[in-house]
């Protein structure tokens, strides 16, 4: 009598979704496991085994749930938004590589722009330059700052000094104190941006950079809620702003914008001195940075 016996299945090749999302579980294990508590501002305590962060205090410095980081950290099939990346990716102090390779293995777009953008050709960034002593920048719809001159640079801060992320003028007018005390007409301007803000994203509703954008505004600044909530939307128009700069003092300058592609995208804009002081103080800026 002949005794039959059945080999098992091989098991299922794993699919392009699984691999993906087991790359995704154990870079973030790696970069947890390399911050250490002190980094992270966070006590070491007597008892701790764990290299690094524990998966509870990754969960607490990112503003998610325990168990929905652990599942992350275990591969398994949840969403995640770009929001939540961007805060996990904050809390395990990702560089620009890092993170834009989280993002990649999440399948999620990064909200933040990128450090040199391919929308400011060289040519564009030559004519800022030739537009010295005079502050000019290149600015998308979200305010994020592309590209700037020298002037423009160090009209109400020191651009060059800040991280690429927080170059926006919409965070950086309600977050950044020495751009805040620059604004002489602060709270008239800034209720214009969040108006122009608002009629801007209405046709970017999907799009996680602007949702990103707006929640940390939200989640930051109680001003800035105040200010949306009354849903007010206004459209772009020139004006002049007088600005208390540092150095050299009070400036009035009229603002242009000109339009370097379709209108949902990047724009040229520029401050002109409204009168001879501020022409000669924007001439004793350049005078100091240089």
């Amino acid at each position: 009598m002949t005794t039959m016996t059945h080999e098992p299945a091989p098991p299922a090749p794993a699919s392009a979704d699984d691999v993906r999302r087991g790359e995704l579980a154990a870079f973030l294990r790696s970069r947890r496991e390399r911050v250490s508590p002190e980094q992270a501002g966070l006590p070491r305590g007597a008892r701790r085994r764990t290299p690094g962060l524990r998966r509870e205090e990754v969960a607490q410095l990112a503003a998610v749930g325990v168990t929905w980081y652990t599942w992350l950290e275990q591969a398994r099939d949840i969403r995640v938004s770009a929001q939540v990346l961007d805060a996990i990716a904050r809390a395990l102090m990702l560089d620009r590589g890092e993170r834009s390779h989280l993002f990649r293995l999440a399948g999620s777009v990064d909200p933040l722009p990128d450090t040199e953008c391919a929308a400011v050709p060289a040519s564009l960034r030559l004519m800022l330059d030739q537009l010295e002593p005079f502050p000019a920048c290149v600015q998308n719809a979200r305010y994020d700052i592309l590209a700037y001159n020298r002037p423009y640079g160090q009209l109400m801060c020191e651009l060059d000094a800040l991280p690429p992320e927080e170059r926006n003028c919409m965070w950086l007018a309600f977050m950044n104190p020495e751009w805040r005390d620059t604004l002489v007409d602060r709270e008239e301007a800034v209720r214009v941006m969040a108006a122009k803000f608002r009629a801007s994203m209405a046709g970017q509703l999907g799009n996680p950079a602007w949702k990103c954008l707006l929640k940390k505004l939200q989640d930051n600044s109680p001003e800035f809620r105040a200010i949306w909530e009354r849903h007010e939307v206004v459209r772009v128009s020139d004006r002049t702003r007088w600005f208390r700069q540092s150095k050299v003092g009070l400036l009035g300058l009229d603002y242009t914008a000109l339009w370097v592609g379709p209108q949902s995208g990047a724009k040229l804009l520029t401050y002109t001195p409204v009168d001879e002081e501020s022409r000669a103080r924007l001439e004793r800026l350049r005078e100091w940075y240089a």
